[in-house]
């Protein structure tokens, strides 16, 4: 698997919320830099934090690759879903470093975008050895 097979896989499990899937795109002692400061490793970790994805509804990713070589690539991505629980938008709020938006009680949960980068390195046999990420994300009305 090189960078463009890799991300057409990135785009099917996380539009199709498949958790198994995104750790099966990994080596067995594969790592996801899902911030530069927070890595998951393993089946089981990245399984973990993938199941965030089933707090996400009407999802659609977007992806350009920018560079390819023999082992590894270099691709911008950019995905769009509105937020099912109060749980999610909590750990976007936690992860963006500002806290909760202000929104009054009953206020409907907005979607949220994301727009990143994302560069990856492959084994020979093809799955992802070290992926790492970087995103920025803005929220609007749901």
């Amino acid at each position: 698997m090189g960078i463009h097979d890799f991300m057409a896989g990135y785009k099917r499990v996380w539009e199709g919320q498949d958790k198994h899937g995104f750790a099966a795109l990994f080596t067995p002692d594969g790592v996801y830099w899902n911030t530069p400061f927070q890595v998951q490793t393993g089946p089981e970790e990245l399984a973990g934090y993938w199941a965030r994805i089933e707090l996400q509804r009407d999802i659609r990713l977007d992806y350009e690759v920018l560079a390819e070589t023999p082992g590894g690539g270099i691709a911008h991505w950019r995905v769009d879903y509105q937020v099912a629980s109060e749980e999610l938008f909590a750990i976007w709020a936690k992860s963006t470093g500002t806290g909760l938006p202000d929104r009054k009680p009953g206020d409907p949960l907005p979607r949220l975008t994301l727009d990143g980068m994302l560069t990856a390195a492959f084994e020979d046999s093809g799955l992802a050895r070290e992926v790492r990420i970087w995103w920025h994300s803005v929220a609007r009305p749901g």
